[in-house]
């Protein structure tokens, strides 16, 4: 049994994939295994994951269900009863973690505690220049490469400078209050599943934040590792984003809040 489970959401992305996937070929933490949660994507995205559980020897399970609109969250939990490892580490088909990320993720992890996670957002014409180079020798992770290639100066560029005690000392005075972030987040896989999972009426806008409300609401505390645990995102473009289900997804977060709710009837055990 892999000690981390990581789960990569992704749809029809492959080249934001790869890039990823690239990223945890430079894993200094070497124990885990990755569980792709694929939302309907092509038959391309599925020749990419064969091709570098080949080449690369990562370990992945691809975990597939037919196309159906934007169904992230019922991947997602298809993806949490898949995962072997009694500890998942969630992140995106469209984020490049840092040679340490996983080392991190595994160092910080604590029983009653879920880890919370930010990343560091590029531009597209940044994001499309990176390459296998770039990946392997941390180029993207590098501020002076990144301005060489147009990244604006601002205070946010700490995020990729920090490390040890300054990241520390980060996550301590940032008034960003932790939360489960899709992209960066870990937790314990009894915890999520004691939850269950993902609440499935949820389309897109806030469904990673919603289960970290409950899992607060179970009693598990988030603990900030915004400045440690860092990935890059790599910019697209958001068609499946609708004032709807901005608006629908607010509701039942509104609800959860309110009422404390600790699970959802419409999660990985359906009671409706």
């Amino acid at each position: 049994m892999p000690k981390l489970s990581v789960i990569l959401s992704t749809y029809n992305a492959e080249a934001w994939l790869e890039k990823v996937l690239w990223g945890y070929c430079c894993q200094t933490f070497k124990d885990f295994e990755i569980v792709i949660a694929d939302d309907g994507s092509g038959p391309k995205t599925k020749l990419l994951i064969e091709a570098f559980k080949k080449d690369y020897n990562l370990d992945i399970n691809h975990v597939w269900q037919e196309d159906d609109g934007f169904q992230k969250s019922r991947i997602l939990n298809k993806a949490i009863v898949a995962a072997k490892s009694d500890y998942i580490v969630m992140s995106d088909g469209d984020c490049i973690p840092r040679a340490d990320f996983l080392e991190i993720h595994n160092t910080f992890k604590e029983p009653g505690c879920f880890l919370s996670g930010g990343y560091f957002m590029l531009p597209m014409d940044i994001s499309i220049k990176i390459d296998k180079n770039d990946v392997f020798n941390a180029n993207c992770f590098n501020v002076k490469w990144l301005k060489d290639n147009g990244l604006s100066s601002s205070f946010k560029n700490n995020k990729l400078r920090s490390k040890g005690f300054k990241s520390q000392v980060l996550n301590l005075i940032t008034p960003t209050k932790p939360s489960w972030n899709g992209h960066n987040a870990s937790g314990w896989k009894k915890d999520i599943v004691a939850i269950n999972g993902f609440d499935e009426r949820m389309q897109y806008g806030g469904q990673d934040r919603e289960l970290g409300e409950r899992l607060v609401n179970y009693g598990i505390k988030p603990k900030q590792i915004r400045y440690s645990a860092i990935c890059i995102h790599l910019d697209h473009k958001r068609g499946y984003k609708t004032p709807e289900s901005i608006n629908k997804n607010l509701a039942i977060r509104a609800t959860t809040r309110k009422e404390k709710l600790k699970t959802t009837a419409f999660g990985i055990h359906k009671n409706h």
